[in-house]
């Protein structure tokens, strides 16, 4: 190992300590390829929730996203959201009764129901959980290029065209102070807008009222992690490099297929 790489090296696992929810296991766990957790169809797995697999290998996004940093986002970082939102569950016995008990995606809606003692844990670690599920998803080996067809008329209708899009959810994500994500939501209105959130925050939060009556939803069409552990192994500090790489993977194949069920 290079006097550099070891820098690299010391500095990433200082961050990830310093950052991430402190319950990773003892080593890492085994990345294997497989279907995803969450799909178009099916937005979360039951209670207990589990760790999903990649569904392409950890060096499928070179060279734009390197691989030991998605060991460490999707084996560390995206477990411990995993691990932390059951521990935080579990400490709470009325969860098992829930109409939306073992649905992430209603937990998410409802989160203003839950008792304030758990609340932030189940914004922090289930949002972590689901937008971290979604996210890989969201991105593919040789992925690019532009959206098509519906999806295509959507962007120029809402941003003016593809280019104007590119620029706008850029600037979004670069502004993001500290971490968050960046979103290009569909809103209940059937109209796309890009927003940002801080930290695990999600789009999708708050869509249930008091008697857990559901207001229109708003949805996920596309997400981009700004968090260092992201992107700092291979772009240290220079988000607009990783924001610009990003595009080179994204798998719009993918967020077709979910505007096109969301847009209903």
């Amino acid at each position: 190992m290079t006097r550099r790489q070891a820098i690299k090296t010391t500095a990433l696992a200082t961050a990830v300590a310093a950052t991430a929810p402190q319950t990773f296991s003892q080593g890492q766990p085994p990345l294997v390829t497989g279907q995803p957790l969450i799909t178009t169809s099916s937005p979360a797995s039951a209670y207990p929730f589990v760790l999903p697999p990649l569904p392409y290998a950890v060096d499928a996004l070179e060279p734009h996203i390197d691989a030991q940093t998605m060991e460490i986002h999707h084996g560390r970082h995206h477990k411990a959201y995993v691990d932390n939102l059951n521990k935080a569950l579990a400490s709470w016995p009325e969860y098992s009764t829930l109409k939306y008990h073992g649905n992430l995606e209603q937990n998410l809606r409802a989160l203003d129901s839950f008792p304030e003692n758990i609340r932030t844990a189940v914004r922090n670690n289930g949002g972590g959980h689901y937008n971290h599920s979604l996210f890989w998803q969201m991105m593919k080996k040789n992925g690019g290029g532009e959206p098509k067809a519906e999806l295509a008329k959507a962007v120029e209708s809402s941003f003016g065209n593809f280019s104007d899009f590119k620029t706008k959810f850029g600037e979004a994500a670069a502004k993001v102070f500290g971490s968050g994500w960046a979103w290009l939501i569909v809103t209940p209105d059937k109209r796309l807008e890009i927003v940002a959130r801080p930290n695990q925050d999600t789009p999708i939060s708050g869509t249930l009222n008091e008697s857990r009556i559901e207001r229109p939803r708003t949805e996920i069409l596309l997400g981009l992690d700004v968090w260092e552990h992201a992107y700092y192994l291979k772009y240290q500090n220079k988000r607009a490099d990783y924001i610009a790489a990003w595009w080179n993977v994204v798998n719009w194949d993918f967020v077709a297929e979910r505007y096109a069920k969301l847009a209903k």
